[in-house]
């Protein structure tokens, strides 16, 4: 029995931790992840994909923004989704104070809010074709 036992808890220990790895930023089945700069990637690691993931428990927040299959919306959605993104962190709406009251540390700084904001404003110009 014991010859069993270690090489199970060997197994569940180096699968547990490959799950927990992999669960950042990584698309769910049948989404593909989103493109984006790394210094984009950080940010947005970093203070919003906590929520805005479809493995989130927040629900409004998940629907609101999965960024896990962000690449498999429409032209359109993209462009609406973008410019909410830079007008929301703009405002100072996201993270949510709330959410911040916890979390401090996920709090954007005004230079990534306006790098975040930058960012998104450029990619749906770019996918307008401006």
């Amino acid at each position: 029995m014991r010859k069993f036992v270690f090489p199970v808890f060997i197994l569940v220990t180096v699968f547990s931790g490959i799950a927990i790895v992999n669960y950042s930023f990584k698309p769910g089945p049948g989404a593909s992840e989103m493109q984006m700069p790394e210094n984009i990637k950080t940010i947005i690691d970093q203070s919003c994909f906590q929520c805005h993931n479809i493995d989130s428990q927040n629900d409004k927040a998940k629907k609101a923004l999965d960024f896990k299959s962000f690449d498999d919306l429409g032209k359109v959605r993209k462009i609406t989704k973008l410019r909410d993104i830079a007008e929301t962190v703009e405002k100072g709406e996201m993270p949510p104070k709330k959410f911040l009251e916890n979390n401090p540390d996920k709090k954007l700084t005004e230079e990534q809010v306006k790098i975040l904001a930058d960012w998104a404003k450029k990619e749906a110009s770019a996918l307008i074709g401006n």
